[in-house]
């Protein structure tokens, strides 16, 4: 049994209509889904994603009126985005005109890397993809093809204490431990796990800084992290897994773009696993996601409601 990498990642926004203008029109990513939180449906979910809306280009949004988190360990601490290696000028320069935070251009375990923060305080860094990979294109983006941006990874996440994140990793996800490097702002180690075929689109690097406070989760935070699974029958397989080893999960949870298993990893950090079918096209055509509220079957019956609770973006 093996994860083949990042699915996709879901964080919180307090903005709604100003998250779907900085993600569409800044990052140049395409709103591939307009949904709702499936257990709480007057909250949106909007996924970005690339053009054709591929697992691991995923990012997403649940939209709650949350205070701004507060850092710490115990957290999902940073969003890798993959981007071309000529294409950094160009994010640097984008993103200084915006006014964003922005770190230095530097390199990071071995990879040209860029850190930034969204307007609500997000985490990101722009991580050099592997020579190669390009952009499956949005046609309609504002960011020039070569420029956009591939997809997400690594994932890196914040734990007190290494050996029982580790032993779940390895030992429970089979993924494989790699290599060490130290962590840019000087406060521990980080260690880097892969999955699959490897590389940043299949890594999650665990940076272990025992002295930070305890994260508290709000806008600017990440919710969780999702791996791929290749299909449902995969995640029947995972949850058998998870029961036979008697770690607490969520069971499966059927998403509808996709299917689902979701448990805590000891540092606390909401994992889930997801599988890649069926995909965002099995309700809309291709061409014209995101441009309408989608709902699964089962929420169907409630959509003039749940249109009337949700706010406009645009």
């Amino acid at each position: 049994m093996e994860l083949t990498g990042i699915h996709h990642l879901t964080a919180i926004t307090a903005q709604a209509r100003e998250n779907k203008r900085f993600y569409t029109e800044t990052l140049g990513m395409r709103l591939v889904k307009k949904t709702v939180n499936q257990d709480d449906t007057s909250a949106y979910h909007l996924f970005y994603a690339d053009g054709l809306a591929q697992p691991g280009t995923d990012l997403t949004f649940f939209d709650w009126p949350a205070a701004r988190e507060r850092r710490g360990t115990h957290s999902i601490s940073r969003t890798g985005l993959r981007i071309g290696k000529d294409s950094f000028d160009y994010w640097a320069s984008r993103l200084g005109e915006q006014g964003l935070v922005t770190g230095a251009l530097g390199t990071l375990d071995g990879r040209t890397s860029l850190d930034f923060e969204d307007p609500e305080g997000q985490r990101f860094r722009l991580t050099e993809d592997v020579a190669g990979n390009t952009a499956s294109i949005w046609e309609k983006s504002p960011v020039p093809a070569r420029h956009q941006i591939h997809g997400l990874g690594p994932i890196t996440i914040s734990v007190p204490d290494l050996a029982p994140t580790e032993i779940v990793l390895t030992h429970v996800l089979n993924m494989r431990k790699v290599r060490d490097y130290a962590s840019p702002d000087g406060q521990g180690s980080v260690h880097v796990f892969e999955m699959g075929a490897g590389g940043p689109s299949a890594e999650l690097h665990v940076a272990v800084q025992p002295d930070l406070p305890v994260a508290r989760q709000g806008a600017g935070a990440v919710h969780h992290v999702a791996f791929r699974v290749p299909d449902k029958p995969a995640i029947h397989e995972w949850a058998k897994r998870l029961n036979e080893l008697r770690i607490p999960s969520s069971g499966e949870v059927e998403r509808y773009y996709f299917r689902s298993l979701y448990f805590r990893e000891p540092g606390g950090n909401l994992f889930e696993l997801a599988s890649d079918d069926p995909g965002f096209a099995v309700d809309e055509p291709i061409e014209a996601l995101g441009e309408r509220l989608s709902l699964p079957p089962f929420l169907e019956p409630r959509r003039a409601q749940i249109e009337a609770d949700l706010k406009p973006l645009d």
